[in-house]
Formats: C-alpha cells, structure tokens, sequence
C-alpha cells in the first residue's frame, strides 16, 4: 500500500484494501484474546492472594470476564472453521417453493424473511436480484445477493430442502399441511477465476419488470433472462432500471452457476472412487420447522433443534450454522484434512 503506484488501479487498490481488512479482523480477536488471558491470569492470584470480601469481589468479577471470554472464544473457533476458497466472497442465495402451490408459495416467503432478517443481525446487506410473486400469496422463487465478509462461509450453511409444518391459513378446514422449498447458495466468483461464455452459446430475452410496482416503477425493457443453451441454466435480474447492469448482474450470476456446476461435476467423479459424500439435494430435507401440533425447528444434519420458532423465523439462526460448521463442511473437509496434513 506504501507503494507510489497503488492507486494507480483504484479498483485493485480496493480489493487489496478488502484483504487486508479481512486478515486483520482474522488475526487481531486471537492477539486480543490472548491478552485478556493474561489478564485473567493476573486476576486468579489476585483472589488466592485476598481474603474475606476482597476476595468475593475479585471472583465475581473473575467470572463475569471468563463468561464474557467464552462466548468470545466461541466466535473466534467458527471463524476459523471457514478456511473454503470462497468463504470470503459475497453469496448468492436462491429459493424455490416446491409442489403445493399457494402453500409451498407461503412457505418461501417466510423463508425470504427469515433470511432477510438473519442477514441483518450479521451485519451482512441483501440486495435483490429476482423474484417471482405467487399466483395468489407467497412467492414461487427469489435470487438474492448477500454481502458482507465471509457471507458464503456461513450461508452455505442453509442449501437444501426445508419443510414446514403447520396448520394451513389458506385451508378453510383448517388440516395440517407439509410445505417444501429448495435453497440453492453459491459463491459470487470474483476475477480471479475465469469463466469464458462464449455468445453463441447463451440467449438474451429482455422484458418489462413485474411484480410490486410493475410497469408503473419501469416503462422500459429492463429486466434481462439469460439462458445457458448447452445447461439448460436461466438466470433472470431485474432489481436494476438499466437493461445494461441487469445483464453485467446476471452474466456474474450465470458464471458463478457455472463455476459450482463444474466443481459438482468434479466432486460426483471423485465420488466414484472415495464414496457418497452426501451431497444435498431435492428431496433430501436438511431442517423440518413443526408448528403444529408442536412446536420445534430441528437440523437433520447435526440434531441441534429449538422450541423457540418464532425465533427461528426471525432470523436466529446461528444455532444451526454454527453446529454444521463444527460438525465439519462435507464440501471442505477433505481439502481442510489436506491442509493440517501440510
């Protein structure tokens, strides 16, 4: 950064900038912590050293730095969990309701809420790139992009089936219903990896923005579909007015599928020779949120569950990151294994 050309090139100024940061909020917790370990040290001789109420009130206060250092060391032990190539880069996250229509429609909204409101509590930002209104409630499938500093390292967390099950606001007989929605979350590749598309092998449709505000906010062809022909993938943008930075969104969206399709490819060929590593999919639930005729949301995966729904449904849900996280990313354990090997 001391260098006379630095800014030269302001956007890898930047991006350096960015890295900095990130190997400094990495390092700097450990080198706090350790200091307040010493300080704790220091704290316990104080209290065998006194007697009588000196003594209780240095171990009171004792305790309550050791309570403080827990949940502080807890933080730091799951940021060192997201040690993935990509852990660092923003997240794309996609929900797609599944077979019950209004229901399952429901079900994804909630789901985007919940979302929303989880990304707030991190600090994370969440911009909008597509979605799609029901037919009577709800939404059928939403594209968001979550910012901030190791979103993908923890909202990769949540890919896979989610299943609700609650007593049906839209069933007049008032049954219990099952709902299902698919989560899909990749990584937003940066320029360092290179993804060549080459045109013939996409196609462009552009078309007016739908859903809240419609044709009354944007009068123009704004929104952008591009379709990968030889994948079959369709990535839609229309968060943007400009038709030109709708499709520069989604052509990074379209890489960035690409990317993970290829990297799925080469873990189902490794999985030939080193077994099923389980990887997630549709019709393989990871978490069940029971709202009648009980109340319980439990992660399939690891077994940590809460009675606390409403919690959950507002955006607690670091519970569960946290406890995959621990459990060990089937995505990176064998290059993580690697690692400590080196």
């Amino acid at each position: 950064m001391g260098a006379p050309s630095f800014w030269d090139h302001s956007d890898r100024a930047q991006r350096h900038i960015a890295k900095l940061n990130g190997l400094k909020k990495a390092v700097l917790p450990v080198v706090a912590f350790r200091k307040k370990v010493d300080d704790v040290g220091v704290m316990v001789e104080l209290v065998e050293a006194a007697s009588g109420a000196e003594q209780e009130m240095y171990a009171a206060e004792l305790s309550d730095q050791v309570t403080g250092m827990v949940r502080e060391l807890d933080a730091i032990e799951i940021g060192a969990f997201l040690t993935g190539q990509f852990d660092r880069n923003n997240a794309i996250l996609s929900i797609q309701s599944g077979a019950g229509g209004t229901e399952s429609n429901d079900w994804a909204d909630i789901l985007f809420r919940m979302y929303n409101r989880w990304a707030e509590r991190r600090g994370f930002t969440v911009e909008l790139q597509d979605v799609q209104p029901g037919d009577q409630a709800g939404i059928s499938r939403a594209t968001v992009l979550v910012k901030g500093e190791n979103a993908y390292g923890y909202v990769k967390a949540e890919r896979g089936v989610h299943r609700l099950v609650r007593i049906s606001p839209f069933d007049a007989n008032k049954r219990r219903h099952t709902s299902f929605c698919a989560v899909d979350v990749i990584a937003e590749i940066n320029e360092e990896i290179n993804i060549e598309i080459p045109d013939a092998e996409i196609r462009v449709d552009v078309y007016r923005s739908s859903g809240k505000g419609g044709q009354g906010v944007n009068t123009t062809d704004s929104a952008v579909r591009i379709t990968h022909l030889p994948s079959g993938i369709v990535v839609v943008c229309q968060n943007e007015r400009s038709q030109i930075k709708n499709r520069a969104s989604a052509m990074n969206v379209l890489k960035a599928r690409l990317y993970e399709k290829r990297q799925d490819e080469q873990r189902a060929e490794m999985d030939k020779f080193y077994g099923e590593k389980g990887e997630i999919g549709w019709g393989s639930q990871i978490r069940s949120y029971v709202l009648q005729p009980y109340q319980m949301v439990k992660d399939l995966r690891t077994g940590v569950s809460t009675s606390d729904t409403q919690g959950v449904l507002d955006g607690d849900l670091d519970r569960f990151i946290n406890a995959w996280l621990r459990a060990g990313c089937p995505r990176h354990r064998n290059k993580e294994i690697q690692m400590d090997d080196e």
